[in-house]
């Protein structure tokens, strides 16, 4: 099973899509079962078929999870100043890098490692497979770790916008390398591994309470676990130079707005991530061979989009009408909108596999107002999140692991995860048994996530690697550390303009300069002021005499 490098993770899918008469064809074929040659030959190769498209499935979603980076990158450039967006992008990319090494040398051992498969007993970590280097050969194994990075690239990429215009690059480094490295995986080893303490998928006499958690594709894991990072970072970090208060430290009286440098890359990077969402929800199936799969595939999609959509809506009409209340005039905050689409789709996250679409409705409406007001908590408590990413991601991926609890379906449930996984959202049982689940869940991620990166983000102010000097913050990062201004906004020079006005006058008589050249010409090189001197008036002689 190309599930089997999860720890054994969701491996009822496959049990539950394989019907009698498969289960029949697996005995017969089976060395000594007697089955027809034949027809054991053409079972072998529909098996070898199955396997192909489920590794490529997990290819295709891993691709579009991993594509996700340019839609952070996008949002966080536009979303910054313009002086700021080479460094900015240099730690979308080095996001990646760090990711994917950290992943790579202990993270994946951490998150799914597991020395003795037949014991059924839980573990707060994994202990095999460091560096790739213990049962890694087939290309089943080989795509499970691609899958699982993409989505630890994404929790660290998370903290990218919010620190951004005054991190520095080293302190950005080594946060990435550590969070990927040791603090996600432990996250990922306790919810989604086979032998994880809250896990759903562990032996039925070690499930918690009797259940386990829900989270089917990260709002908890992922998004919360890199929210609350980013929080934390925030906080410690401190706000950019004149965000809340003067020169003299004096909180001023409203906050400064930092003006977004390109609305366009903004709205690139937003549906980007909107169609990168397509492979982290629809992709955390697993498998797509089989009609069990294929039904949470699609399912997944759905409440994806819907979600999506009604949290764009909500947050941006949201602020409209409570504007409007403010000043008698409607507008409309692109902002809002961006955000609120991506606030429904961490709220959805977690429960995409197991609620309807009119609870994906609501879950997304909900998380647009989430979005709304921990937006305004964290500017009323002078917390700086430069792109909104905390309001977004912790704040929303708290809500979609808690909407699991109070939305789940239980046909929809008992599809997606075990027929043992009974317990269901609180409208359906009238059990708060799988709310309080999830309660727990929600506490336990910030508790470790708090304890492992307040003291390290600490150790990095302490030792002065965290901050950039406040002069270089005030010129940009870009000239400060990235030798120069990410765009060249240099015109033409004026004397330049001027000899070609007189090449085309030589050629074709008297013409007029274009407005928009003089203009350019002007905007490129003022000409001093000439100070005019009048001449002395004459005053006759034989007057003054």
């Amino acid at each position: 099973s190309a599930l089997l490098p999860f720890g054994k993770t969701r491996v009822q899918f496959f049990a539950k899509a394989r019907n009698t008469s498969t289960m029949a064809l697996d005995e017969s074929c089976a060395e000594g079962g007697g089955g027809d040659a034949d027809v054991c030959e053409l079972y072998g190769m529909v098996g070898s078929m199955g396997f192909g498209v489920d590794v490529f499935f997990l290819l295709f979603a891993g691709a579009l999870v991993f594509l996700m980076q340019s839609g952070f990158a996008m949002l966080c450039a536009g979303s910054v100043r313009q002086k700021n967006v080479k460094n900015i992008m240099l730690k979308n990319l080095l996001d990646a890098c760090g990711g994917a090494l950290g992943f790579w040398s202990f993270g994946y051992a951490l998150a799914y490692g597991d020395k003795n498969t037949e014991d059924s007993q839980t573990r707060f970590i994994g202990n095999t497979g460091f560096f790739l280097t213990s049962g890694f050969t087939t290309g089943d194994s080989y795509i499970a770790w691609f899958f699982q990075f993409a989505f630890a690239a994404t929790a660290a990429t998370i903290v990218a916008g919010t620190v951004a215009e005054r991190c520095k690059m080293s302190a950005y480094l080594c946060y990435s390398v550590f969070l990927t490295a040791f603090v996600y995986p432990v996250v990922v080893h306790s919810i989604w591994a086979s032998d994880g303490f809250l896990s759903a998928f562990t032996a039925e006499e070690n499930l918690f309470r009797g259940q386990g958690v829900i989270d089917f594709a990260g709002s908890g894991v992922v998004h919360m676990t890199g929210g609350a990072t980013a929080l934390i970072a925030a906080i410690v970090l401190g706000p950019r130079k004149g965000r809340f208060y003067d020169e003299d430290g004096n909180p001023l009286e409203k906050p400064t707005e930092f003006a977004a440098h390109s609305v366009a890359l903004q709205i690139l990077g937003t549906f980007v991530l909107w169609f990168g969402w397509y492979g982290f929800n629809p992709g955390s199936a697993l498998a797509i061979a089989n009609s069990t799969s294929a039904h949470v595939a699609g399912l997944c999609a759905v409440t994806t989009t819907i979600a999506a959509a009604s949290g764009c809506v909500t947050a941006m009409f949201t602020d409209t009408i409570i504007d409007m209340m403010a000043t008698g005039e409607a507008s409309y905050d692109l902002t809002m909108a961006m955000n609120g689409a991506l606030g429904g789709l961490v709220g959805i996250t977690a429960g995409t596999s197991v609620v309807t679409p009119w609870a994906a409705f609501v879950i997304g409406v909900i998380a647009g107002w989430v979005y709304y007001g921990f937006s305004k908590f964290l500017i009323m408590m002078k917390i700086d999140d430069a792109v909104d990413a905390v309001p977004v991601h912790f704040a929303n991926g708290m809500w979609g692991v808690i909407a699991v609890g109070i939305f789940s379906e239980p046909d929809r449930q008992a599809l997606a995860y075990s027929d043992n996984i009974t317990r269901t959202g609180l409208i359906y049982s009238g059990d708060g048994n799988l709310l309080l689940i999830q309660l727990c869940s929600v506490a336990w991620i910030c508790a470790w996530v708090g304890c492992m990166m307040t003291p390290f983000f600490m150790v990095l102010k302490m030792a002065g690697m965290f901050r950039v000097d406040p002069l270089e913050e005030e010129v940009g990062l870009d000239i400060s550390h990235h030798r120069g201004a990410a765009y060249d906004l240099a015109g033409p020079k004026q004397e330049d303009v001027e000899e070609l006005m007189e090449v085309r006058a030589s050629k074709h008589g008297k013409v007029e300069v274009p407005m928009e050249v003089a203009q350019a010409a002007n905007e490129a090189e003022e000409p001093a002021p000439v100070k005019m001197s009048m001449p002395a008036p004459e005053v006759d002689a034989e007057e003054t005499a």
